[in-house]
């Protein structure tokens, strides 16, 4: 299948980030807040964690249909899985991305990545989980056409490492490649709710795509960053679970099972009465722009960010070897990884059941220590 060249490319993400860290220093501005950027870096830590269990089965049900399914079977060397790759993936993210936003099913999974109210690097790296699961369908036309999954695994990787230099504040517009290009400027454009930039620019490489689909808008005035409805947390594990908590509680008020099941597919625009009131929204003229903010105290800080650079380290090495690890380690390991994520972002957030919960994953900790050790010293 070739090199993860996502697991490989996570070292250059943190030399970047602390790139743009003394770049916005230099020019005396503030994009990053630690509570936002551990929570950004805890959602892409997780979406990776659960992919050492799934990741392969998703990768298999391309196979399967490349193997089974497949109208075309191209010569070794020939340029057109290539040039099918890179079309077939430009065009089926964006319209993944674009129903991503349209659909309130998909949009559940989506909303992960637009959470945050900053923009900087990290919030590249903040991914939901089960978005792997979600576009996948709209790449599956590639294996039907004949591209290897090999071709299809590279370049689609490569689409997302260039995506991750567009989430920038510091890079301005870069003249005629504009026209072309997805940028940091398009890009800021899509993460805002601007009543005039929502649902806009929606491009993986080529920002193409939103000029023939009619979804381009251009940055004109200071973005305000985040989603309509914030999530008002800096926990990552909640980030991932809230938008399911919301979507499929208002489903439940729905008055006929056919209500409900049209609400899941509509757009999150759609809010008929018997969902109840909105509440105001993020970015609309009227609402205060203030940022979601806590003050956990410089110690529950240093501890929480000294253990996420352990967790980081964990999950690289999960990610990279987890492949030889028995099964049943792997498990536990993800849990784990889980776990400290949702008592991490308790203890930044100052809840009252935190410090337990931290106590539990210690003993965790200790006891898969304690069996490994057993395991290691039986004979066989």
């Amino acid at each position: 299948m070739g090199p993860n060249l996502i697991a490989l490319a996570i070292p250059a993400f943190f030399l970047f980030i602390g790139v743009e860290l003394l770049v916005a220093r230099r020019r005396r501005v503030r994009i990053y807040r630690l509570s936002d950027a551990l929570a950004d870096l805890g959602c892409g830590i997780g979406q990776r964690a659960v992919l050492v269990l799934g990741g392969a089965a998703v990768l298999g049900i391309y196979a399967l249909v490349h193997e089974h399914a497949r109208l075309f079977t191209f010569v070794p060397g020939s340029p057109w899985p290539w040039v099918l790759a890179v079309l077939g993936v430009e065009l089926g993210y964006y319209w993944w991305h674009r129903l991503s936003h349209e659909v309130n099913l998909l949009w559940a999974v989506h909303v992960v990545h637009h959470q945050s109210e900053d923009y900087n690097l990290a919030v590249a790296l903040r991914q939901a989980i089960l978005s792997p699961l979600t576009v996948l369908p709209f790449y599956l036309p590639l294996a039907v056409l004949g591209v290897p999954l090999l071709h299809f695994v590279v370049v689609e990787s490569l689409v997302t490492l260039y995506q991750f230099w567009i989430h920038t504040e510091l890079v301005g517009r870069i003249g005629p490649l504009e026209a072309v290009l997805n940028t940091p400027s398009h890009h800021r454009v899509h993460h805002a709710v601007n009543p005039q930039y929502l649902d806009r620019n929606y491009a993986g490489t080529f920002i193409v795509w939103d000029r023939l689909f009619g979804s381009f808008a251009p940055e004109r005035e200071p973005c305000i960053y985040g989603v309509s409805h914030p999530l008002r947390s800096f926990n990552s594990a909640w980030a991932q679970v809230q938008p399911w908590a919301a979507l499929l509680g208002d489903a439940a008020r729905a008055p006929s099972l056919r209500e409900a099941v049209r609400f899941l597919f509509a757009s999150p625009e759609f809010r008929p009465a018997w969902v109840g009131p909105t509440g105001a929204l993020r970015g609309q003229p009227g609402t205060p722009e203030t940022k979601y903010d806590v003050r956990p105290g410089r110690a529950r800080a240093a501890y929480v960010f000294a253990n996420f650079v352990v967790l980081i380290a964990a999950t690289f090495a999960l990610v990279m070897w987890g492949e030889g690890v028995p099964l049943a380690w792997r498990i536990a390991g993800v849990g784990l990884v889980l776990l400290t994520l949702l008592t991490l972002g308790g203890l930044l957030e100052l809840r009252r059941w935190a410090p337990a919960l931290e106590a539990a994953r210690w003993a965790a900790l200790a006891g898969a220590g304690v069996v490994a050790l057993v395991l290691r010293s039986l004979p066989g």
